[in-house]
């Protein structure tokens, strides 16, 4: 190898590897939500969730597919995706957003808040909730909690079960992200 082709490389990785470490995904995110009624408690994890999450552009960006969710129940499985979210019309749930605090690509535990725009069943609106993002190693951890409310996603309860789903629905969300390659 000549020297200039040592160089070239040596000098293209410099630029390459501090971009490629600003930037964390996984496909394997997950979203779980709850539930709790006096007559029953509700609970679903989808373990397939997208999730990107940029430290130099500040981005973060979520999208599952609804019929991944996960249910103790099948029936309560059914009638999640065919009377709630109606995820043959709505398949998808997402998030894009920006945070705003200081995350080094450094090892540490950051508070954030996240802004941006949630979108389920069809209906988009803008949250804002803390979040967390620990760095470590080569690994990045994106952690939420907050509720929404179906009403606000023009989610229908029919009467006859609305005593048994909560008028808030917590969400949890742990991402385990990589660097991007």
């Amino acid at each position: 190898m000549s020297i200039k082709t040592i160089y070239f490389i040596v000098l293209a990785s410099l630029f390459y590897l501090p971009m490629q470490a600003q930037t964390y995904m996984t496909r394997n995110g997950n979203v779980g939500f709850y539930s709790k009624t006096p007559l029953e408690d509700i609970k679903a994890e989808n373990s397939q969730a997208f999730a990107a999450v940029d430290l130099t552009k500040k981005s973060v960006a979520f999208t599952l597919l609804q019929r991944n969710f996960l249910f103790p129940k099948q029936l309560m499985q059914e009638h999640y995706n065919e009377n709630y979210v109606e995820s043959d019309k709505f398949p998808k749930a997402q998030f894009t957003g920006t945070f705003t605090g200081d995350v080094a690509d450094k090892p540490g535990t950051y508070k954030v808040q996240v802004t941006g725009q949630l979108t389920l069943h069809g209906v988009t609106q803008p949250i804002s909730v803390p979040a967390e993002i620990e760095v470590q190693d080569s690994k990045l951890t994106a952690k939420a909690a907050f509720a929404v409310k179906p009403s606000d996603y023009n989610i229908k309860i029919p009467s006859l079960v609305k005593d048994k789903i909560a008028s808030q629905i917590n969400i949890q969300i742990v991402a385990v992200c990589l660097p991007a390659k």
